[in-house]
């Protein structure tokens, strides 16, 4: 994508003046999200349903998230979460 055709949201800019693409960063994080969620939901030995049934969230989204089609919103971490037993950290870390 030019820089003529990206929107104010797309790019930030790091103390360098280096250009750091938010849907990239998005990306790669989701993955590393969605991988935990499952790992923690396979080592319990739970389908989808199961969850489904535990956290209260439709099987269809957990279905959609799982599969990265979804983005969740923090609530339904949470529930997720709190449904597999799990819990949620978020780190912030400078680099």
């Amino acid at each position: 994508m030019s820089k003529a055709t990206r929107t104010v949201m797309d790019v930030v800019y790091s103390s360098e003046g280096k250009e750091i693409n938010i849907a990239d960063k998005q990306v790669v994080f989701r993955k590393e999200l969605i991988d935990k969620f499952v790992e923690c939901r396979k080592k319990r030995g739970w389908t989808q349903q199961e969850l489904s049934k535990r956290s209260g969230i439709t099987r269809s989204n957990i279905t959609r998230f799982e599969s990265g089609r979804y983005n969740p919103t923090l609530e339904m971490l949470v529930r997720v979460a709190t449904a597999l037993e799990a819990e949620l950290d978020f780190n912030i870390e400078l680099q």
